[in-house]
């Protein structure tokens, strides 16, 4: 009865303020012809139209607004009113916006119904071939910008007419060395209710026509959700490209480096030394992110293993492949470097070796700056009297620029439900177990950052990987050894170092086989060095397949069983 009249008296609040605050009237055009709709409407407000406010919205300290709201069964001739109701990033309610002069635009990010194999229906965004991202989803309407006057302390209504509609993203064309499949996975359509495909961009070895007797290993790149093989550029650089600046790096000319590194890899690769493999990028994009992580995920469902399983046999199947685990091997950075390892330690004789770069975090007890065990609070660090945020991005340096709340609430405005496309709520699908309707279940309150001790103890059971390792080390020691390879800055700007150091601890610890693993740290190096102590991370982070590919083909013969073919593919 309390919560139910709280719940009241905080509807009342809002409508109290939406009364005495600007609001803006959503209508659709009906020239756009759609029907009913679902998705998360936007409304996007920034000072510049340098770039549309849609492409504005980040975590950086430049970040313009967002306000979001949930619609459901948007009928065509209806308007949708965005008013103080509406939760945003970086400022939580419209009435707290600076009166000023402003760019405006709506965006809907579409939903589609899903009926689950577990018998839930949820509401999600379908990738449509852009990689989740919301701002650029074919199929996603919006408005164009107008510039307005807003005014806190006015009531009046603005309205805005979403009349543009983002169009289809074309599909790459199959090269002479660069082939592209696409399968129905039998897995994740039995799951989803409804067909679901997996994806992957094969680099053909050099000489793979001519020695048609020739099977090969194959080098499995995983990392968020690529459009195409990156990298790989049959000709020379376009000598009248005009140089880009790079904020990240801080270097101008950053195209130009590219475009050189991709040309130098063609170069590489069809040179006489180089190990001839299939080089593999896979597209395993959902409905919560634009990867899977690579595992089996009560909310995802079986990737682990239609990636395992189905997709990579297929490829094997198609283009010579090997076919056996001891001739796979993995690598990758971020995202993918904590894909390489748990896909190795939950596949552990399917894969022959792994090469994890500044990986996510490895253990939770260091989930980026928070302990997920111990703490209490996902926001802010316990204190009697001072309230600390948790920093949650940083420079080589240390100075931060986002915290932890910051980098949530940009999520909860962009989506509820673990819905935002982005990264904690990736990992709260693919780690947390499925509540009662159908959606992951938070491991900690998305506003007040409150964990939920339940739901960490599911998580470290799962998929905390150290923890994993050290409990399972008796029964997969002898198949992990001397394949586990990880690299981190000690200046990651996630702090994703942190859960290295743990981890190497605990690796170096385990006996009866010892692991014979290798952890190697850059020395002031941000996010996402890969183990070269010799080059700048912007240009090694372009050198995953040159660094790894040959690296692996020299130790694998080590791990190799006898009889196995070494040498047919080293033409």
């Amino acid at each position: 009865m309390i919560i139910k009249k709280l719940c009241i008296s905080i509807w009342l609040l809002f409508a109290l303020m939406a009364a005495n605050c600007q609001s803006f009237r959503v209508t659709i055009s009906k020239e756009l012809n759609q029907t009913s709709l679902d998705g998360r409407l936007l409304l996007l407000i920034a000072k510049t139209n340098i770039k549309e406010p849609r492409f504005q919205i980040n975590d950086a300290t430049n970040t313009q607004m967002v306000f979001g709201k949930d619609v459901d069964n948007w009928q065509p001739g209806k308007s949708q009113l965005v008013s103080e109701d509406a939760f945003g990033y970086p400022i939580e309610r419209l009435h707290e916006i600076p009166a000023g002069d402003y760019y405006v635009q709506a965006l809907l990010h579409k939903y589609e119904t899903f009926r689950l194999k577990t018998g839930q229906t949820v509401k999600l965004p379908m990738d449509r071939g852009e990689g989740q991202h919301w701002n650029e989803a074919p199929g996603n309407i919006y408005s164009e910008p107008i510039k307005i006057r807003i005014d806190p302390k006015s009531s009046n209504e603005i309205s805005l007419t979403i009349n543009k509609e983002i169009p289809p993203i074309k599909e790459p064309e199959d090269t002479k060395y660069i082939k592209h499949i696409k399968i129905q996975s039998k897995l994740l359509t039995e799951f989803w209710g409804r067909p679901m495909f997996l994806g992957a961009h094969i680099l053909l070895p050099e000489g793979f026509e001519s020695h048609p007797n020739a099977k090969y290993p194959m080098a499995i790149f995983h990392g968020h959700f690529p459009s195409d093989f990156g990298g790989f550029r049959t000709n020379p650089p376009d000598p009248n490209l005009i140089p880009d600046t790079s904020t990240r790096f801080h270097i101008t000319g950053l195209n130009i480096i590219e475009q050189k590194e991709s040309y130098r890899f063609f170069q590489q690769w069809t040179g006489p030394n180089f190990p001839r493999v299939l080089a593999v990028e896979i597209q395993h994009a959902n409905p919560y992110y634009d990867d899977s992580y690579a595992v089996n995920s009560a909310n995802l469902g079986p990737y682990g293993d239609a990636i395992t399983y189905e997709l990579i046999p297929e490829i094997e199947k198609r283009f010579r492949g090997i076919g056996k685990g001891w001739a796979r091997f993995m690598y990758g950075g971020s995202t993918g470097g904590w894909e390489v390892l748990a896909a190795q330690v939950f596949y552990p004789e399917e894969y022959n070796g792994c090469y994890a770069a500044c990986p996510d975090p490895v253990d939770f007890q260091h989930y980026t700056t928070l302990d997920i065990y111990k703490d209490k609070n996902a926001y802010f660090v316990e204190s009697d009297f001072k309230k600390l945020e948790r920093p949650g991005h940083r420079n080589y340096l240390g100075h931060v620029s986002a915290t932890l709340k910051q980098m949530n609430h940009r999520e909860l405005a962009l989506g509820t439900r673990s819905r935002s496309g982005d990264q904690f709520d990736i990992w709260e699908a693919v780690y947390s177990p499925m509540d009662v309707d159908g959606y992951p279940k938070r491991i900690y309150d998305k506003y007040t950052g409150a964990i939920d001790t339940s739901v960490a103890r599911y998580w470290r059971d799962n998929y905390d990987l150290t923890h994993i390792i050290k409990r399972d080390w008796p029964k997969i020691g002898e198949k992990l050894k001397g394949k586990i390879h990880i690299y981190v800055g000690d200046m990651d700007n996630y702090y994703l170092n942190n859960a290295v150091y743990t981890a190497e601890e605990m690796l170096k610890k385990l006996s009866n086989p010892a692991c014979n693993c290798e952890v190697d740290y850059g020395d002031r190096a941000e996010h996402c060095w890969n183990g070269d102590h010799k080059l700048p991370n912007y240009i090694s982070r372009m050198r995953y397949h040159q660094m790894f590919i040959p690296k692996w083909a020299e130790e694998m013969k080590k791990r190799a069983p006898k009889g196995a073919d070494l040498k047919s593919w080293r033409y």
